[in-house]
């Protein structure tokens, strides 16, 4: 046996009518609606967010699975740490990090124009008379690893400016075949 619920009872003083059509498919549309934007919404909101996740972490895994240089801005925490200031303007800008568990080092590559070169310069903290010409500073296994060939129509400069431990050891060559524009490469070491 099936127990029965009791029923709400109407208000005794209001005769009960018989619902209109029209407002029985208003309230039955408005219900609906509520229904939908209460599974509605947060569902949407979900798929986005999920997309918008794994999107982010494609990202990520297509940047440290990198090989080589990566066109672009290396990150300003990676500028401070490896204290490699590129200067505004440059273009042609190019990065590469790699770590391990005795050396990081950060690969960057830019031109810039001559203001552009003495102010790298000068936030490294040398100036660029210190630079020497023919002195290819970055050794043949860095250019292996970033494809840097110092072979093209020079004049070449170069320094390697060495600091003591933990700031790190840059290596710099500069191009400068358009003095104009000059293009420049860095190796920038630390010892974790």
């Amino acid at each position: 046996m099936t127990a029965s619920l009791p029923r709400q009872a109407a208000p005794p003083d209001e005769p009960r009518r018989p619902e209109n059509p029209r407002h029985k498919a208003r309230r039955r549309a408005l219900t609906l609606l509520i229904i939908v934007l209460l599974i509605g919404v947060p569902a949407g909101y979900l798929v986005i967010s999920a997309n918008q996740s794994r999107n982010s972490g494609k990202d990520k895994e297509q940047k440290y699975s990198a090989t080589g240089l990566t066109a672009g801005w290396p990150s300003k925490v990676q500028r401070r740490l490896y204290q490699v200031p590129v200067p505004h303007p440059a273009d042609e800008i190019a990065y590469y990090e790699t770590n391990n568990w005795k050396t990081s080092r950060l690969y960057v590559q830019f031109r810039t124009n001559s203001a552009g070169l003495d102010s790298f310069l000068e936030g490294m903290g040398i100036r660029r008379d210190e630079l020497k010409k023919d002195d290819i500073a970055i050794g043949t296994r860095d250019q292996k690893i970033t494809g840097w060939s110092f072979t093209g129509p020079g004049p070449w400069w170069g320094l390697a400016h060495r600091q003591k431990n933990p700031a790190p050891t840059q290596d710099v060559v500069v191009n400068l075949a358009d003095p104009n524009f000059p293009m420049v490469y860095v190796v920038s070491r630390t010892v974790p």
